[in-house]
């Protein structure tokens, strides 16, 4: 009963996006970890994907990008995702790594209704369902924020469970900067979640073909064991020219 209120709330904030999964672009919020670090990685520009963005998407991107703008104090002159992109780079410049964290989540908490969250968190606690259902809501819902993506089954306490969302392009392709994916997308995000809806999650990208996992149920590990945070950035990283190991100097 509580889940069908929640799909219902949901449904009426967010009407029809579930016609238009098919058509979002790059993904701006959300990733990190790894499996190991890629040695001298480097990407083509010319390999990235092109998304043509439904009515539906433009709205979303913009609202999030107007307040991701807002709270940096930034004007960006482009619209849609490449003003959200062209922001998020002027945080990634302009403000320390823990200080761009807390503007994504001040941008997040701007962005989407609070009493809607809290509704949410009241009535799935912590449980398969919980899990199960933010997995299937993230992939229903937010394609235009996160990219295509699919639900994936995985173990869980001895048990397999549908708590695992496979992105399979992301924000990493349109930044090409490994920085800009742990603190202006994984770290916030997993934050964000947490703090919101009571579930966390751990954001495990692979940077070798930048797809992302995002693990419902799973705590995140600490940061100086985080795979992520050894990744050498990319040699053709759009933030900036010179690079160290996290990018950051």
């Amino acid at each position: 009963m509580d889940a069908r209120l929640v799909l219902h709330v949901t449904s009426s904030v967010l009407p029809c996006l579930s016609q238009h999964n098919m058509h979002r672009r790059r993904c701006p919020r959300a990733v990190s970890a790894m499996t190991s670090p890629t040695q001298n990685v480097e990407r083509l520009t010319t390999l990235k994907t092109e998304y043509k963005d439904n009515w539906f998407d433009s709205i979303a991107i913009n609202h999030l990008s107007k307040s991701v703008q807002e709270t940096i104090g930034f004007k960006s002159s482009k619209k849609g995702y490449d003003g959200l992109v062209e922001a998020t780079t002027a945080a990634r410049q302009h403000f320390s790594p823990d200080q761009q964290r807390q503007l994504v989540i001040q941008a997040l908490d701007k962005a989407f209704p609070k009493p809607i969250l809290s509704l949410i968190r009241t009535v799935l606690p912590p449980s398969k369902l919980q899990r199960e259902y933010f997995a299937a809501f993230t992939t229903i819902f937010f394609p235009w924020l996160v990219g295509p993506c699919e639900v994936k089954e995985s173990e869980f306490n001895g048990k397999h469970e549908k708590n695992v969302v496979h992105i399979k392009k992301m924000f990493l392709e349109e930044s090409n900067c490994v920085n800009m994916c742990t603190n202006l997308c994984k770290m916030p995000s997993q934050a964000f979640i947490k703090d919101s809806f009571g579930i966390p999650v751990n954001m495990v990208p692979n940077f070798d073909d930048m797809s992302c996992e995002m693990i419902f149920g799973q705590e995140p590990p600490a940061q100086s064991d985080d795979p992520a945070f050894k990744q050498p950035c990319y040699k053709l990283c759009n933030a900036k020219q010179k690079h160290s190991t996290s990018c950051t100097s």
